[in-house]
């Protein structure tokens, strides 16, 4: 079953807006990348639903 040029790209696309997504939010660009290719619109959907994480705090 031949895979269309079209999806895959657009499946892609998806991948790099969610790690562009999840950044903003404090988390793993890279991780929601890997994510989102196996998961897609899921992926999207548990980001935009997902807080942001607390800021770190450092010691002193």
């Amino acid at each position: 079953m031949p895979i269309d040029n079209e999806y895959t790209l657009g499946w892609g696309t998806l991948a790099r807006l969610n790690a562009g997504l999840a950044q903003s939010k404090d988390r793993s660009g890279l991780n929601w990348f890997l994510v989102s290719l196996l998961l897609g619109p899921l992926a999207t959907l548990l980001l935009v639903t997902a807080y942001r994480l607390p800021p770190e705090e450092t010691e002193r």
